[in-house]
């Protein structure tokens, strides 16, 4: 759907985007990820034709992105913005009809909004008097209201409590099974896990990493296993494998969890074998590394030796 091509943005004296390129498809939530100033914000700025790459090129459905298309956009940025001594339902209907909603279609579609998030009785308040939290539904609400094909989510569960977090990726997930597609930007690494089917990573100003969600944690496995098993007095240091490496063991209420670490060239068959040789085994499985594990690793392995100035 959205193809951004070798985009490059220099801002006086440090570069933002270094010829960074990603492509986000049709009905998918995306994750753009990567730490404070690695230059996500940046290109998410390009994406909104806010301010123009000094390099590179972005293209919807495959085609040379422009101004009428902005219209297909709903952006929320991180940057939470709402005129406070305005009446909160006034000014959603002017925001809606600023993305080229008619006011009668706008009214129809917020009120419909407000009663799904149990907010409609504030629409006559001013915004100021609303909670941060409150606040934050309106401009989720304005975000979508007008149905745009693209979602571009800048921390999006900011400041919501635990009930409002679920709310909004419950959420989310309906837009996208209703055919938008999504660019989600957090550092909430189990929200990724949830919600992207695909991601990019940028560090630094450059990608570091891209792709399918599965595919990446496949990829970054360790042939890490845990066998569960009921515990006995033998001691599992003293009869494990020589190749095989402990990393951790835990016993609770008389059962005992350990994750071992095998060899590249080792089966986890011949570790299950030797464990029912030993134990009473209860459980067995693979351990994937998370995102968050991924996250952390790739971008220490990018910071290492590399001076460059962070983006924004």
């Amino acid at each position: 759907m959205l193809k951004a091509t070798n985009i490059s943005k220099q801002f006086s004296g440090h570069r933002a985007l270094n010829q960074v390129s990603i492509e986000v498809p049709d009905g998918s939530i995306f994750g753009l990820l990567g730490p404070n100033g690695a230059g996500k914000t940046t290109l998410i700025r390009i994406i909104n034709r806010i301010t123009a790459p000094d390099e590179g090129e972005i293209s919807f459905f495959g085609r040379p992105f422009s101004q009428e298309d902005v219209s297909q956009i709903g952006y929320l940025p991180e940057e939470r913005g709402l005129y406070k001594k305005m009446k909160v339902g006034e000014q959603a209907v002017y925001l809606a009809q600023l993305k080229g909603m008619k006011k009668s279609e706008a009214l129809k579609k917020l009120k419909y909004w407000f009663e799904k998030f149990e907010i409609l009785g504030w629409w006559d308040k001013k915004v100021e008097e609303l909670s941060k939290g409150m606040q934050q539904k309106i401009q989720f609400i304005v975000t979508v209201v007008h149905e745009p094909k693209l979602l571009i989510f800048d921390e999006p569960f900011s400041g919501f409590d635990p009930i409002n977090v679920n709310l909004l990726k419950s959420e989310i997930l309906k837009l996208r099974e209703n055919g938008a597609t999504i660019i989600f930007s957090t550092h909430n690494m189990a929200s990724v896990e949830e919600l992207c089917d695909h991601i990019a990573l940028i560090n630094n100003s450059e990608k570091i990493l891209d792709g399918d969600v599965a595919d990446i944690k496949e990829a970054h496995k360790e042939n890490i296993f845990e066998i569960s098993y009921a515990t006995t007095g033998l001691q599992i240091r003293k009869i494990i494998p020589a190749d095989f490496s402990i990393i951790q063991s835990t016993v609770v209420n008389g059962h005992t969890k350990t994750r071992i670490s095998l060899p590249t060239n080792a089966s986890p068959n011949e570790l299950l074998k030797w464990a029912i040789g030993n134990f009473e085994v209860h459980g067995f499985m693979e351990i994937m590394p998370t995102m968050n594990d991924i996250f952390i690793s790739q971008v220490k392995r990018g910071n290492t030796g590399n001076d460059n100035s962070p983006g924004n």
